[in-house]
């Protein structure tokens, strides 16, 4: 079982304290400065604002700094809605920063950034992953979108929901701290029809929850494919391979790929596959085995078929663990979503700094990201992702943090 926060003590001998414990501080705070002016375990509730710096074209971004009463912390910036940092304990209480990322505005802006394209803890939009040849067909349409992944369109396009400046509104309530970001998204833009208006909110709960609900609304018919695209390593970000960390996916079947990593329409069983993580594997384990996809992919890049979700639920179910043999830090993801893909960190080539001032080698991070199944809109037996005038776009995925001793399943 895992153990809880109030459980542990930190390296200085101070009960962590619980949720029930929680004293709900003063409101959001207004502060210039350091983004990375923190004090690790702090139990302070709340959220607070700083400058991160300046857009080519003069607009301001601005991060924002929000806590749990356990003391986890999480960065974020309006731009893009990318998640710069967030600081979980292990098994001993030690802090450390888990996703992958940089400390500075002018780094997500660099030519070596957007050359590399990793989208490192970006919202991804209008569509999550892949489209084939950047087009597809509605209502007797035919629509062109920009082709940034080879011959694919891929997470939005050239100026996808990653790289535009949201309207954020820090929050705290009983469920916790958060912000609430906005974005409007006109028709046209980067080849999609309909005027999308998105609204994405992040909460940080005392239950050491990290919530992500998605909604979205539009005057026309539109493909949308919302998700977030964060990279982890539970050791800390820049401590190394994220190999022998061991993944469950609860996942009986995957979407197969061609070698441009369209799906084909198949819907394949796991069974006897590398692709099998129905129980607690290593992800290196198979990663270099004799494989097509795993040819395709340079490894796992992937879209999983979740077990016991269908594109309509509306309760989130447990999709995906990960532990950390030498942290003990245990992630578990839950999401409404009817898939989760699996990206292994194939294409991270160590030209790109982080943090820690270490070089994002090759799979240095992974990400799980929830969604339905790429390529949707010219997949008629995939779930569909067109949303219509009238309805709501809804969607939530909740990643909880704790640690444990054993891997589990």
């Amino acid at each position: 079982m895992p153990l809880t926060y109030a459980s542990m003590r930190s390296s200085g001998g101070r009960l962590l304290q619980s949720a029930g414990a929680a004293i709900l501080m003063l409101g959001v705070a207004q502060a210039h400065g350091s983004a990375e002016d923190i004090s690790d375990g702090a139990t302070e509730r709340g959220v607070d604002k700083s400058v991160f710096g300046q857009l080519p074209d003069g607009r301001q971004v601005d991060v924002y700094r929000f806590t749990n009463a356990n003391g986890i912390e999480m960065r974020v910036t309006n731009y893009g809605g990318i998640i710069l940092s967030l600081k979980t304990p292990d098994i001993e209480g030690k802090f450390d920063d888990v996703v992958l990322g940089f400390d500075s505005l002018e780094a997500y802006l660099s030519d070596e950034y957007r050359q590399a394209n990793p989208y490192f803890g970006a919202l991804i939009g209008r569509y999550g992953n892949r489209i084939a040849g950047g087009e597809f067909s509605l209502d007797g349409e035919t629509y062109t979108l920009a082709t940034n992944n080879g011959s694919n369109h891929l997470h939005g396009g050239e100026q996808g929901f990653d790289r535009v400046l949201w309207q954020a509104e820090p929050f705290e309530s009983e469920e916790g701290a958060g912000l609430v970001l906005r974005y409007t998204s006109e028709d046209g833009e980067e080849g999609y029809p309909g005027k999308l208006e998105t609204e994405v909110t992040y909460t940080l709960t005392d239950a050491n929850e990290f919530i992500v609900d998605y909604q979205a609304t539009t005057d026309k018919a539109t493909p949308v494919n919302l998700t977030q695209h964060s990279y982890f390593n539970l050791a800390g970000e820049g401590r190394g391979s994220i190999l022998d960390h061991h993944l469950t996916i609860h996942a009986d079947a995957f979407t197969p790929v061609d070698e441009t990593l369209i799906p084909t329409g198949e819907i394949r069983s796991v069974e006897g596959t590398p692709f099998d993580f129905t129980q607690a594997t290593a992800i290196g384990e198979r990663i270099e085995q004799d494989n097509e996809q795993l040819t395709f992919g340079k490894g796992y890049d992937h879209n999983f078929v979740l077990a016991e979700q269908t594109a309509s639920s509306s309760e989130p179910v447990l999709a995906a663990r990960v532990w950390e043999p030498e942290s003990g830090r245990l992630l578990e993801i839950t999401t409404t979503e009817p898939g989760i893909q699996f990206y292994s960190g194939n294409f991270l080539a160590g030209d790109l700094t982080g943090k820690r001032g270490q070089a994002y080698e090759h799979r240095s991070g992974f990400a799980l990201e929830t969604q339905h199944y790429p390529d949707s809109p010219n997949q008629a037996d995939f779930p569909s992702t067109i949303l219509e005038p009238g309805e709501t776009y809804r969607s939530r995925t909740i990643y909880r943090f704790s640690v444990q001793e054993t891997a589990g399943s």
